[in-house]
């Protein structure tokens, strides 16, 4: 991530030799070394913003359990009451919500969580009602939001990270982010690794005995050599939930078939009539549906039966679709199964193992629940604090060096020169016509890349033509 420009006048003993500038890297270097300034410089802010929102992000797990202890837990008093009995009393505490789903203790300790509709939870969240499994007891109410169950705390963090709380407007900011991360974060690996240096172990690590811009250089380029890989996919999997590159991401899983797949819940026309009751036991009020209701209870029961086992949700019936009974387990290995319950008798109508995913989906459940922080739980949240602090280095490390070879001769405002234009022409044609196809095609299937693209070259070309024009007249002055 480097906003590094090259030495003016300065050629460091580490820099390409005559040698190397006759292959085709030393004819692609210029042109990478010239985007990785412009990236930096123009992109870096960007990141900076993700990388800080993204570290505070991944400790709120833990200190979300810290801020809402009371409500995530209460005492051990005697066994577990019925989930009836908690749901009853969730909607005895809130008698104008609509109990849409629970989340059953998962162990000693736990509340349950009674999901609900609320005319005063902003849309797109649901209210949580945290109830004591032995007594019955609530132990109080949050709002709720996604799958993941975010608490106030952990989802005022996405939000920031995600749109820094400007709506549809403010996702442009992540998703140009993170359609930059994985070119900037590959051309600095190709950078480094084109270097010369004295040692094998100036590769991997700082190198010793150095000062200034190449003590930075040093230590931006060894921790971006070991974080490189995490950032990679950090930018690949954040693309999955973007506007638009995510939208061209999941055409073309649906195209390879690897869709996530979901449990059918829908019933059989005539199904769960039953006694014509409608609403006939607890669960059914509140979730609207019509006709006998086995209870929530007996639905877990079927589930445990069909070997959903351990953590889990329950989505409650509507009208026409049944009980929903899904392991929520992200930790690897991941427990994801689910089946759906008719609640007339009781009976599963539909399962779905995780298993028997298809792989590319299985994939992308990984990548996702690696992003969030869940996959490997607090291993998994550590290494994307300490991925967050690597990039915030590395952010910081790349203005230094462009600070410390900054034109100081200038009074003008200047961001100081990257590599002279007209490096493409260098490039060999059997190098250069598939190089440009591959950006055409990677811009176009990740549009804010395209178009940000597009616009480096509107500027460059732009600053190109006012020097020139600049120097024309410099030249007739002189010569007059």
């Amino acid at each position: 991530m480097s906003i590094d420009a090259p030495d003016q006048g300065i050629a460091p003993k580490a820099e390409p030799g005559p040698a190397e500038t006759k292959s085709t890297w030393g004819a692609l270097r210029p042109l990478v070394l010239r985007l990785h300034f412009y990236a930096g410089l123009l992109i870096a802010p960007l990141l900076l913003l993700a990388a800080v929102s993204g570290l505070l992000y991944s400790l709120s797990f833990q200190a979300e359990k810290f801020v809402y202890r009371h409500e995530l837990s209460a005492p051990v008093t005697g066994p577990s009451l019925p989930l009836e009995a908690q749901v009853d009393a969730a909607r005895t505490a809130n008698p104008d919500g609509t109990v849409t789903a629970v989340w059953p203790s998962y162990e000693d300790g736990a509340t349950t969580r009674v999901l609900m509709t609320d005319p005063e939870v902003e849309e797109g969240k649901s209210l949580a009602v945290f109830v004591d499994p032995y007594t019955a007891e609530i132990r109080g109410e949050l709002p709720s939001y996604g799958s993941s169950g975010a608490l106030p705390l952990r989802a005022w963090l996405d939000e920031l990270h995600r749109d820094l709380h400007l709506g549809d407007f403010g996702r442009n900011y992540s998703e140009l982010a993170a359609s930059w991360l994985w070119v900037v974060a590959l051309g600095g690996l190709l950078l480094w690794f084109g270097r010369r240096r004295r040692t094998k172990r100036a590769l991997i690590l700082p190198e010793r005995g150095t000062t200034g811009r190449r003590r930075t250089l040093s230590w931006h380029g060894s921790v971006g050599l070991w974080a490189v890989a995490g950032l990679v996919v950090l930018s690949a999997t954040g693309l999955t939930w973007s506007r638009y590159a995510g939208e061209n991401i999941g055409a073309v899983q649906d195209q390879l078939g690897g869709a996530t797949p979901t449990v059918s819940a829908a019933l059989e026309a005539g199904a769960g009539g039953g006694d014509g009751h409608e609403g006939h036991g607890g669960t059914g009020q509140g979730a609207q549906h019509k006709g006998a209701d086995v209870g929530i209870d007996n639905a877990v029961a079927a589930a445990r039966g069909a070997g959903v086992d351990g953590r889990i949700a329950v989505t409650l019936p509507a009208d026409g679709s049944g009980y929903v009974v899904k392991e929520t387990d992200t930790q690897y290995p991941v427990h994801l199964d689910s089946v759906a319950v008719d609640p007339a008798d009781g009976r599963v109508i539909d399962e779905l193992h995780f298993d028997d995913y298809p792989l590319l989906a299985k994939l992308t459940r990984y990548g996702i629940d690696g992003h969030m922080g869940v996959l490997f739980g607090l291993v998994n949240q550590l290494a994307l604090a300490a991925l967050m602090v690597a990039l915030i280095l590395l952010i910081v490390w790349g203005y230094r060096m462009w600070w410390l070879r900054r034109p100081t001769k200038e009074r003008r405002l200047s961001a100081g020169r990257p590599m002279p234009r007209g490096a493409w022409r260098k490039v060999p044609v059997t190098a250069l016509l598939p190089l440009a196809a591959a950006t055409a095609l990677v811009g176009w299937f990740v549009p804010m890349l395209g178009i940000s693209l597009l616009v480096f070259l509107a500027v460059d070309i732009t600053l190109g033509a006012v020097a020139k024009a600049r120097a024309t007249s410099v030249s007739q002055g002189t010569d007059s």
